[in-house]
C-alpha cells in the first residue's frame, strides 16, 4: 500500500481550489493544512472545500513547521519568491503557480535553494500536458525545421483584462506579461530546448487598464495590459513577442517557427474575447516545407483530448514526489522565462535595449 503524502497549501485564493480539485482525484494524497496571511481566510478555506483534517494557520511559517511531502504554492506573485524559498529550507517539495517570481534575482535563488536542499521546485505551466504541445517540441527539436532563426509568439485577447490582485503592481509585479505572456514563452522556449536570452529591447503601455470605459477598476490598475519586445538567444535566434489583455483587434496572429527547412504556424484553441493566447490548448498546427522544389504545407492533425491540464500538471508533481523524481518542470529552466519577462520590464522602464545576466 501506498504511503498516503501530506500536502499544505499556502495561499487560499481562487486558483487554490484548482489544486484541491486535482488532488481530490489522486489516491493517497491528503491535504493536511491551509495557510493564509488574511486572517481566518484559511479556516473558511478549509470549511468551503470541507478538508475536515486540515489545520488553518494564518501564517505560512507555523505550516512549514508540520511534517509535509509537499506545498502548493498559490500566493499572489510577490509572495512567491520568499514562500518558495522557506518552504525548500523546511524541505518540503514545491508546486509553484506562475509566474515564477517577480524579479529574475528572486527566481535565481529561488533555483540555487533547490539545487542545494535537494528538494523540488515545479512551476506550474499546464499548458504543456496537452499532447499537441508535445508534437510541436518534437517538430521543432527533430531538425525538420533545418536552423530555427526567428520565432515569433504571444497572443492577444479583444477584451480579458482580469481584476482584484491581478491588475496592481505591488501584488502582482507585472500585468498581462506575468499573467498570459509567460505561458506563450513557455511554449516557444520549451519546443527550442530553453536556449539562453542575450539582450531584451521591449515597449508596454496599459491604455485600457487605465480607462474606465474599459475597466471598472481603472483608478487602481498600475501593471501593463499590452507589451512587445524582441529578444536576441545564443546561437542566432531573435523572437519577437507581444502580449495583450485588450485591444481593437481580434489577434495578434499566430506562433510562428522560422527555420531555413521549413516553418511551423502554430493557432491558439478558442473562440471568443478572451480567447486568442496559449494558456489552453492548440487549434491548429501547420508545417510549410518544400517538396521537389514546390512550396508545400502540411496540416499536422490535432490531437483530440478530455485532459484536464490542471489536474495533469499536480498529479505529474505528485508522482514526482513519490517517486523521487526530478521536477516536471524545474524553476532552473523557468528562471529563463522569469528572466526575459524581468528584461521586459526593465526595457520598457528604460526605453532602450537591455542585457540578461544570468548566472553560469
Amino acid at each position: 500500500m501506498s504511503k498516503t503524502l501530506k500536502i499544505g497549501i499556502i495561499g487560499g485564493g481562487g486558483i487554490a481550489g484548482a489544486h484541491v480539485r486535482a488532488y481530490r482525484e489522486l489516491a493517497d494524497v491528503e491535504i493536511v493544512a491551509v495557510a493564509d496571511a488574511v486572517p481566518g481566510k484559511a479556516a473558511q478555506f478549509i470549511d468551503f472545500w470541507q478538508l475536515t483534517s486540515a489545520q488553518a494557520f494564518d501564517d505560512y511559517r507555523q505550516l512549514l513547521e508540520l511534517d509535509l511531502d509537499g506545498v502548493s504554492i498559490c500566493t499572489p506573485n510577490v509572495a512567491h519568491h520568499r514562500t518558495t524559498v522557506d518552504a525548500l529550507l523546511a524541505g518540503k517539495h514545491v508546486m509553484l503557480e506562475k509566474p515564477m517570481s517577480v524579479t529574475l534575482d528572486e527566481a535565481v535563488e529561488m533555483a540555487q535553494t533547490a539545487k542545494k536542499t535537494g528538494f523540488m521546485l515545479n512551476v506550474g505551466f499546464q499548458p504543456r500536458y496537452d499532447p499537441n504541445m508535445k508534437t510541436i517540441q518534437d517538430v521543432v527539436q527533430s531538425g525538420q525545421l533545418g536552423k530555427v532563426y526567428y520565432v515569433e509568439t504571444g497572443g492577444g485577447r479583444r477584451r480579458g483584462m482580469p481584476g482584484g490582485t491581478f491588475i496592481s503592481k505591488e501584488i502582482a509585479g507585472a500585468g498581462a506579461m506575468a499573467d498570459i505572456g509567460c505561458y506563450s514563452l513557455d511554449m516557444a522556449l520549451n519546443a527550442m530546448g530553453y536556449p539562453k536570452p542575450l539582450t531584451v529591447s521591449a515597449y508596454s503601455s496599459n491604455y485600457f487598464g487605465t480607462n474606465p470605459l474599459y475597466h471598472k477598476e481603472a483608478a487602481r490598475f498600475d501593471v501593463e495590459d499590452f507589451g512587445v519586445a524582441m529578444i536576441r538567444f545564443e546561437g542566432d535566434l531573435v523572437l519577437n513577442f507581444k502580449i495583450s489583455w485588450a485591444m481593437h483587434m481580434d489577434t495578434l496572429g499566430p506562433t510562428l517557427f522560422l527555420g531555413t527547412d521549413g516553418g511551423l504556424k502554430v493557432t491558439p484553441a478558442g473562440k471568443g474575447p478572451w480567447s486568442g493566447v496559449f494558456d489552453g490548448s492548440v487549434g491548429s498546427i501547420t508545417y510549410f516545407h518544400d517538396v521537389l522544389g514546390h512550396h508545400t504545407e502540411s496540416q499536422i492533425p490535432i490531437i483530440d483530448h478530455n485532459k484536464n491540464l490542471f489536474n495533469e500538471k499536480v498529479r505529474d508533481f505528485v508522482e514526482a514526489v513519490r517517486d523521487g523524481k526530478p521536477a516536471p518542470i524545474p524553476g532552473e529552466q523557468i528562471v529563463r522565462n522569469q528572466a526575459i519577462i524581468d528584461g521586459i520590464i526593465r526595457s520598457s522602464l528604460q526605453k532602450r535595449e537591455v542585457t540578461i545576466e544570468l548566472p553560469n
